[in-house]
C-alpha cells in the first residue's frame, strides 16, 4: 500500500487510508521472549489456541492454511516475508483473491516482546469489522500466552468495533 494520508488512531488501533485500501496497526505488548511468541503465531497447537486450526510451512513462499470454521473463509495463502523470530508477512485472503497482508513484527523489550501487527484491507473492506475481529484474536493471544485461553470475546468485538467505526466516521 502506498500514498498515504493522516493516520487516524484510538486506543487500540491505528487506521491509515491509503490510495489503495487502509492499513491498520494493531500493537500488544507481551510478557514473554520474541522466540515463544513466535511459537504462538506459527506453531499449529499454539495457533489454534487463540486463532484457528491452521498450520504454515514456514519458509519463503510456503503455504499458509488457516480454517476459520465460523466464518467459513479459511486463509489460504502463501508466505510473503519471513524472518524467523522477528517478522512474518501472508496475506490473509485465499485463492486468487487480492491479497491482504498481515505483517507480524516482534521487537525485545524489557518486559518482554512488543508484537506488532499491521493488516492491509482494501477499499471494500469493512474496516471496522475486520479490525475488531484482530484486536480480540490479539486479545486471546495474550490470554493463551498468559496461561489462561480464552474463547473469542465477543463483547470485546463489538466494543472495538464501536470505537473503530466511531473513530472512521468522525475522520474527514
Amino acid at each position: 500500500m502506498s500514498d498515504s494520508s493522516a493516520v487516524i488512531r484510538t486506543e487500540r488501533a491505528a487506521f491509515e487510508q491509503q490510495t489503495d485500501g487502509w492499513k491498520v496497526m494493531l500493537e500488544r505488548e507481551l510478557a514473554t521472549v520474541p522466540a515463544q511468541v513466535w511459537t504462538w503465531l506459527t506453531d499449529p497447537d499454539h495457533l489454534r489456541q487463540w486463532l484457528a486450526p491452521g498450520e504454515m510451512d514456514l519458509s519463503p513462499g510456503g503455504r499458509v492454511r488457516i480454517e476459520f470454521e465460523m466464518s467459513g473463509e479459511p486463509i489460504d495463502s502463501h508466505i510473503i516475508e519471513l524472518e524467523p523470530e522477528r517478522h512474518l508477512t501472508y496475506s490473509w485472503s485465499n485463492g486468487d483473491a487480492p491479497r491482504r497482508p498481515l505483517r507480524w513484527d516482534l521487537a525485545p523489550t524489557n518486559s518482554g516482546t512488543r508484537l506488532t501487527l499491521t493488516i492491509g484491507l482494501l477499499p471494500e473492506d469493512q474496516i471496522a469489522i475486520s479490525a475488531a475481529g484482530w484486536d480480540a484474536h490479539l486479545q486471546m493471544l495474550e490470554a493463551a500466552v498468559a496461561g489462561v485461553p480464552l474463547s473469542f470475546p465477543v463483547a470485546r468485538f463489538k466494543e472495538s468495533r464501536s470505537r473503530f467505526e466511531e473513530a472512521l466516521s468522525a475522520s474527514p
